[in-house]
């Protein structure tokens, strides 16, 4: 029985790291949009009820510590959508990757103790 339990994870795995392979371009981070006021008198961001100008789009993220963030061009928007959604898929993928291993693994310990 737990052998049949064995292969069925290690398929599972195996499924998880073709998805893993088919992503794509990553990238961390979330996608803000931005209004900003000048300094410039008399402009209508000043004006009653204000425009203000923009939207500037923004990514944001931390990675190794450090938090940074760059502006996206609006024709870039969808690309960097796409890798925002396939950094995302990749840790739930991963997550699932470490549960399944975990299982597999105490697994394996179970069946060398019996």
């Amino acid at each position: 029985m737990n052998l049949s339990r064995e292969k069925l994870l290690l398929r599972k795995i195996e499924k998880v790291k073709t998805q893993l392979a088919a992503l794509g371009d990553l990238r961390p981070g979330s996608l803000s949009t931005q209004y900003n006021v000048c300094g410039t008198p008399g402009c209508r961001c000043k004006a009653t009820p204000p425009k203000k100008h923009g939207p500037y789009y923004q990514v944001s993220f931390t990675r190794k510590g450090k938090s940074s963030s760059k502006f996206v061009r609006k024709q870039d928007l969808a690309a960097v959508r796409k890798e925002l959604k396939n950094y995302e898929t990749m840790k739930t993928l991963v997550d699932r990757w470490i549960d399944l291993a975990t299982e597999l693994s105490n697994l394996r310990l179970a069946n060398k103790r019996t």
